[in-house]
């Protein structure tokens, strides 16, 4: 979080991520002006997982400026699990649970398969 750039909301966020080959990867808020193209800790958490080797996240925390464990909003948790999986355990005000727990039966690359839909992906 002391990488976070937030001058209009006063408010820093930092996330960290263990990886499945031991790297630890770690992002910030960074805020716009334009208030919609703002990204949030796990946006750039992300990108330091692909920017540094890419893999699989196992373990995710994400605190306030105060320290204070914070839960990954609804936009969040779908890019965490993409990278991590049911299995993803993650620190939440509530205790550690596992990704599975956060976002039960959740939509992910294994919906997009040919396979998965027998015909292909859908046209529109």
């Amino acid at each position: 979080m002391h990488y976070a750039y937030v001058p209009y909301s006063s408010y820093p966020v930092g996330a960290a991520a263990l990886v499945d080959d031991g790297r630890i990867v770690s992002g910030a808020n960074i805020e716009n002006a334009s208030f919609g193209v703002t990204l949030c800790a796990e946006c750039s958490l992300v990108s330091d997982l692909f920017m540094s080797g890419g893999g699989r996240l196992v373990a995710f925390d994400c605190v306030d400026g105060a320290g204070q464990t914070l839960v990954p909003c609804g936009r969040c948790r779908q890019l965490l699990f993409e990278h991590g999986g049911n299995d993803l355990m993650l620190n939440m005000p509530s205790g550690k649970v596992p990704m599975s727990v956060v976002l039960p039966e959740a939509f992910g690359p294994d919906h997009l398969s040919s396979d998965a839909q027998g015909a292909g992906p859908a046209k529109h």
